[in-house]
């Protein structure tokens, strides 16, 4: 019926952005035939398009040449389980399928619970399944996938061997996926093709007494899942994922859930972890603490800049200004350097706090200031990005921009990156001179991140962008729930970022692919931060997560009495925060 083709997207001509092709050739005569393979080939099309998970491929067009039609998706860098049981010597290992296995319910779990209504695969096997260069399945080739509608029937479709006795009656519901699971399941640990067999003979060839390496719980859970009746298997996906979770136990697995999955707050209990001093401050503290020469700095509603004792958490004094201060300080010789809503930039002593001068400019300052080239650059709610000379103290150039500047600047070694309230991602350099400008659809607040020749930051308008930082041009695009504020991380090319749908989100930056997702109980407008092999972030919920970075596993969180807006710092293992319960917090890591 056709043919599937590696190809280069030329809209990215400074980057090698490939995709695969999916061409349906469609020569019969019959008029019947050919629209019933036009309409299952838009099916395909409609669902993909649907569908966000970081099993399931993306799909970035289709159209029709010459009466032969197209798909364009996701290059997926990997093979199918069915090459890689022909390819591999002697047995797969047992931990190695229950991974893949786990990874598989949290997949059909996701189209089963699809919104408005379920979709079920209807094919899953071996061929149908990828395994990428990271070890981890990407479900393909949804051609015979339906929306599922309670009983309704339909044409007996999907692959013998491998299908239910209710979908030869031409119906479907989750348990068909189910089955064809445990089906493949079996296949990939007894290396028997299920096709070459009378259908429904699985109990006549045990797993074990083909491959005694395998456990009798993890043979037990695969024979539920085959069972003839569908009633008598496991209901859901979640409840299949469940019973291999415990198996994995019992093997003395880590206790993953899959790179995909949803993470949910309950999975672990309050944290032990107790403070190792607190400061109550006399208001909210929603700005991001800086800690320098055994001191922490951090901005205050009360209109203070305060400085205390990064042991102790002792006080040692503070700056009062006009205005509440939720920027982030900076240290240039000696002098702390940040803004304040009363419109200024301020420059003071970093040991007395004694003010050595301030430039005023046209609105409040909710920008941080990153410093290069003897200036001090910095965002104000008038619209316009501040170039001030630290040597002279006066403003050498500003950059204008349509709204406020709340997002802080990212500087390479030769240009500066910042978004605006406008929807504007600016790039400039450092006489000011704009190179390009990239116009998302609401706000951005989220301060860029530049690696790898990317800008990667978040838009009001739900989208996750990841941009070439030489042109601006998009190279992919991430779907959220609601919209971001939160500035993002990386570390082993995963991104990290928090979002107001109440989740955190790790991404693969080099295609935008979802690894996994932690859900929190609020709006995540606070901003991330990797130390060691740990991902700290706090949430509207005034609760600070501390997660395994690789998984999204939590591993403890700690409660205050408010919203946590700003970025945790970590200094000397230990992480200070601010909350709006008026409080700034000093925790070991």
């Amino acid at each position: 019926m056709g043919s599937v083709y590696r190809a280069r997207d030329m809209h990215f001509s400074n980057a090698i952005k490939l995709v695969a092709v999916k061409e349906m050739i469609n020569q019969t005569r019959d008029p019947a035939l050919r629209q019933t393979m036009l309409a299952n080939f838009e099916r395909e099309a409609n669902i993909l398009v649907s569908l966000n998970h970081p099993s399931i491929p993306k799909i970035f067009d289709f159209f029709e040449v010459n009466e032969r039609y197209y798909l364009v998706q996701e290059y997926i860098d990997g093979k199918d389980l069915e090459k890689y049981l022909n390819d591999v010597k002697g047995q797969i290992p047992e931990t190695q399928v229950i991974g893949w296995a786990i990874e598989m319910c949290d997949v059909l779990n996701f189209l089963h619970s699809h919104k408005p209504e379920p979709i079920i695969f209807r094919d899953v096997k071996p061929s149908n399944i990828m395994v990428n260069r990271n070890d981890h399945i990407i479900l393909i080739d949804f051609g015979i996938a339906k929306v599922f509608k309670v009983g309704q029937k339909g044409t007996m479709i999907g692959t013998e061997g491998y299908a239910p006795p209710e979908q030869y009656r031409g119906e479907a519901n989750p348990t068909v996926d189910i089955y064809a699971l445990g089906a493949t399941l079996h296949h990939l640990l007894t290396k028997k093709d299920p096709r070459l067999e009378a259908p429904f003979t699985f109990s006549e060839r045990p797993i074990r007494q083909i491959n005694s390496s395998v456990s009798t719980e993890l043979e037990s859970v695969i024979n539920t899942s085959l069972a003839y009746n569908g009633k008598d298997r496991y209901p859901t996906a979640s409840a299949m994922k469940e019973a291999l979770m415990a198996v994995a136990g019992r093997k003395g697995m880590p206790s993953f859930t899959g790179h995909m999955a949803v993470q949910q707050a309950v999975l672990a209990p309050e944290s032990d972890v107790k403070p190792l001093w607190t400061f109550k401050c006399e208001d909210e503290v929603r700005a991001t603490p800086m800690v320098d020469g055994g001191m922490v700095y951090v901005g205050v509603y009360d209109n203070n800049m305060y400085a205390l004792d990064a042991t102790s958490g002792d006080f040692r004094w503070k700056f009062p200004t006009d205005g509440g201060i939720v920027s982030q300080p900076v240290i240039v010789d000696g002098k702390l350097i940040f803004g304040s809503e009363d419109r200024n930039v301020y420059a003071i002593n970093a040991r007395s706090g004694k003010e050595v001068w301030k430039v005023d400019t046209g609105g409040p300052i909710r920008s941080s200031g990153r410093v290069a080239e003897g200036h001090i650059f910095i965002g104000s709610d008038d619209g316009c990005l501040y170039a001030v000379n630290l040597s002279s103290n006066k403003v050498s150039w500003r950059v204008e921009t349509q709204d406020a500047i709340r997002s802080t600047p990212f500087i390479t070694e030769d240009f500066i990156y910042f978004g605006s309230e406008s929807g504007e991602l600016t790039c400039c350099d450092f006489r000011g001179a704009v190179k390009f400008r990239f116009l998302a659809k609401r706000a951005i607040t989220s301060s860029p991140l530049i690696t790898n020749g990317r800008i990667f930051f978040g838009s009001v308008d739900m989208t996750f962008y990841g941009l070439d930082a030489k042109t601006g041009w998009t190279i992919w695009r991430f779907r959220m729930g609601k919209g971001s504020v939160s500035s993002p991380c990386t570390v082993d090319n995963l991104l990290f970022f928090g979002s107001a749908d109440g989740n955190i989100y790790c991404l693969d930056s080099g295609n935008g692919r979802e690894m996994w997702r932690y859900k929190t109980d609020h709006q995540v407008s606070g901003s991330p931060v990797v130390y060691r092999d740990n991902l700290i972030c706090g949430s509207a919920d005034g609760i600070l997560y501390c997660l395994e970075f690789r998984s999204g596993r939590l591993r403890w969180k700690f409660s205050t009495r408010g919203p946590i807006t700003g970025t945790p710092i970590v200094y000397n293992d230990v992480i200070y925060f601010g909350s709006v319960d008026h409080t700034l917090y000093a925790l070991p890591v």
